[in-house]
């Protein structure tokens, strides 16, 4: 197990993390305000951000709240006009939020339930980075994380493993487009965690995934892009 190293913090820098109403989202945003970032929270209504704002408000850092659901076009307009009239722009893009498949066998799962998870797991993806990568690279620095996942063997469950191998290339080709201008684009697996996607008999518990799932956040400039990287390979520096 590797230690966590990082030479900087974050201050000042803003942060968007997608799904960060509970679970692993929530976690990220507390990793991330502990390093001195600010942070965007979205979930998909307004008043399920509270919590996660109230414990972010332990930490000297500037909140913004954006609610969207992000299995429509309006609910990704929604959020890109929160940013807008907030913040103004996004240094550090976790595209974190995802549904997972209704098990069923695979050559028996329809197409609106391709469709469904999809829709989240990779078109969302796409559009946010589409709205927020450009300007990453007129700036010269950013940082895109998109979760992905371990899950293999499990054919029942394809639609979601498909979109995460979906995330997979798509955010390698991202990482290539834009491998002069700064923009690090990588892959996070938080894990195995207990979490209402995960499961009760997850492996993990949602915390562990600290701090891990900061270090592609934290990478110096022109540092790795198109990499995997394995929230469960960290730990916090000993005192």
């Amino acid at each position: 197990m590797k230690s966590l190293q990082a030479k900087k913090g974050l201050n000042g820098k803003w942060a968007l993390v997608t799904g960060a109403s509970r679970g692993i989202g929530q976690q990220i945003a507390r990793g991330l305000a502990a390093y001195g970032c600010n942070v965007m929270i979205h979930g998909r209504q307004l008043q399920h951000t509270e919590a996660t704002q109230k414990i972010v408000s332990a930490y000297t850092v500037e909140t913004c709240c954006v609610a969207g659901e992000l299995d429509s076009d309006e609910g990704i307009q929604t959020i890109l006009e929160g940013v807008a009239t907030g913040p103004g722009r996004v240094d550090i893009l976790y595209n974190n939020a995802a549904v997972m498949s209704k098990a069923a066998p695979i050559c028996e799962i329809t197409q609106a339930e391709w469709m469904r998870v999809f829709k989240v797991n990779v078109f969302a993806m796409v559009q946010l980075c589409n709205a927020f990568t450009p300007a990453m690279a007129t700036r010269g620095y950013g940082r895109v994380i998109n979760l992905t996942s371990g899950i293999a063997d499990q054919p029942r469950l394809a639609p979601y493993s498909v979109s995460k191998a979906a995330v997979d290339k798509y955010s390698r080709d991202l990482a290539f487009e834009y491998r002069e201008q700064n923009v690090l684009v990588n892959t996070l697996d938080p894990g195995w965690l207990k979490t209402d996607l995960g499961g009760p008999d997850a492996w993990h518990e949602v915390e562990s995934v600290l701090p891990g799932a900061l270090v592609p956040a934290l990478l110096e400039d022109n540092g790795p892009s198109g990499r995997f990287f394995a929230a469960q390979d960290y730990k916090y520096p000993a005192d």
